[in-house]
């Protein structure tokens, strides 16, 4: 399996088990406990963010020291691919309000208020 799919693997698990009836049960329960009750879907799906951002890169320098044709256009197609992974999980952040690749200060702004919230978390 490539490490597309693994991505793509992984956020369907999470979608699927975020709507499962146990999940929702425990979620906000666990969630309020914690206080990350808003924050856990932005952390999970910066860290996907961070592991796709991964995958382009290893695949472009992958794509670079190639050997031969054929390896090199499997490559490449799995760049594309987790190109569009990434634009799409992009999206869905932007989309949340979860990420501003476009607006530093407002970038800035949000990550130090989800500095604030990890610290005040309540120790367990």
């Amino acid at each position: 399996m490539c490490p597309v799919d693994s991505y793509r693997n992984m956020l369907l698990f999470y979608l699927t088990q975020s709507s499962s009836e146990e999940m929702n049960n425990m979620n906000p329960i666990i969630e309020n406990l914690t206080g990350m009750n808003a924050l856990s879907d932005q952390v999970i799906a910066m860290d996907l963010l961070i592991s796709a951002k991964s995958g382009v890169r290893n695949y472009a320098m992958a794509v670079t020291e190639s050997g031969t044709p054929e390896v090199k256009e499997i490559l490449t197609r799995h760049l594309v691919e987790a190109i569009d992974m990434h634009e799409q999980i992009s999206a869905y952040l932007t989309e949340k309000g979860y990420y501003h690749a476009w607006n530093p200060n407002e970038q800035f702004n949000l990550d130090v208020q989800n500095i604030n919230t990890a610290l005040n978390l309540p120790t367990l």
